[in-house]
C-alpha cells in the first residue's frame, strides 16, 4: 500500500501521535504530516510548540478532562469523517501514541466505516517518554523482563483482574491514575504486591515544571497528596523504579518527621 503522506492525495485521515510532550520527540514523518494538514483536530494536552509546526491548517480542538468530554468521542469521529468528505487532508493530533489509551482505534474504524483512508503514524508514548527522560528502564535482564499498561480511571476500577501484572520481576505502568492512586495502591496490595514495592510518579514528563518522585507502594495516595501531583502524570511500579534519577520523597518525608520529633 503506497503511503498517504502524497500531497496529491486528497480526502484523507491521518492520525498522528504527538509525543510526550517536548516537541523535539516527534518523528520526522509527524512534522511531514503537520506540514500537509488543512485541517488538524488535536487534543487538549498537546503542546502548544506542536501545534504551531502547522500554521496553515484550521485548528479544532477537542480537549477532554477527567469525567468532562468537552466533545463525546462519537462527536470527534463524526467531526474527521466530515471534514474529510470536503477533500481535506485532516490530521487527527494525539498525545503520545494513538494506540496506546489514544483512542486511535476507535477512530481508525469511524473513518474505515465511513468508506475513507487513513494512516497511522506512530508517536513515542507518555510513559516511554517520561520514563526515558529520567533514566528509568521499563524492562531491564536482571530486575524485569515483563512490562504492562493500564488505565488507572477504568470505569469499575476494583473489578478490574490486575492479577500478576506487578510484583518482582515485572513493570506496570498506569496512565491516568493521579485521581485514583489511594484505590490503585490498595488494589494491588490486596492483591499480592508488597507495600515496600517502589513506586514512581512521574508528573509532567519531557515538559518544563516536570518531577520525578519516588516512594513505596504504601505511600503512593498520601505522596500525591503531600507532594501535590497534578495530571498529566504516569505512576510506575517495581524494583525497576530503584534505578530511575527521581527524589526519595519517602526518606524527606521521615527525615523531616524525625526532625520534628
Amino acid at each position: 500500500m503506497a503511503t498517504l503522506l502524497d500531497p496529491t492525495a486528497r480526502g484523507r485521515v491521518i492520525l498522528v501521535g504527538a509525543g510526550p510532550g517536548d516537541p523535539g520527540l516527534l518523528t520526522v514523518r509527524a512534522v511531514e504530516a503537520l506540514k500537509q494538514a488543512d485541517v488538524l483536530v488535536h487534543d487538549g494536552l498537546v503542546d502548544p510548540r506542536v501545534l504551531d509546526l502547522a500554521p496553515q491548517a484550521h485548528r479544532i480542538s477537542v480537549a477532554k478532562s477527567r469525567s468532562k468530554h468537552t466533545v463525546p468521542q462519537e462527536a470527534i469521529n463524526a467531526l474527521i469523517v466530515a471534514h474529510v468528505k470536503t477533500g481535506a487532508i485532516v490530521v487527527r493530533l494525539k498525545g503520545g501514541d494513538p494506540f496506546i489509551f489514544g483512542r486511535g482505534g476507535e477512530e481508525v474504524e469511524a473513518v474505515r466505516a465511513a468508506g475513507l483512508p487513513v494512516e497511522v503514524i506512530p508517536g513515542i508514548s507518555a510513559a516511554l517518554g517520561a520514563a526515558a527522560e529520567v533514566n528509568l528502564p521499563l524492562t531491564h535482564r536482571d530486575w524485569s523482563s515483563a512490562v504492562s499498561f493500564v488505565a488507572g480511571q477504568c470505569k469499575d476500577l476494583s473489578e478490574q483482574n490486575w492479577s500478576g501484572l506487578a510484583g518482582k520481576g515485572r513493570t506496570l505502568v498506569i496512565y491516568m491514575g493521579v485521581a485514583t492512586c489511594p484505590d490503585i495502591s490498595e488494589k494491588l496490595m490486596n492483591d499480592g504486591v508488597s507495600p515496600d514495592m517502589p513506586v514512581a510518579v512521574l508528573e509532567r514528563g519531557t515538559l518544563e515544571g516536570s518531577r520525578a518522585l519516588r516512594t513505596l507502594l504504601a505511600d503512593l495516595g498520601p505522596m500525591v497528596s503531600r507532594e501535590k501531583v497534578q495530571s498529566p502524570a504516569i505512576i510506575i511500579v517495581g524494583e525497576v523504579v530503584m534505578l530511575a534519577d527521581a527524589e526519595d520523597k519517602l526518606a524527606n518525608w521521615a527525615k523531616a518527621a524525625e526532625a520534628l520529633a
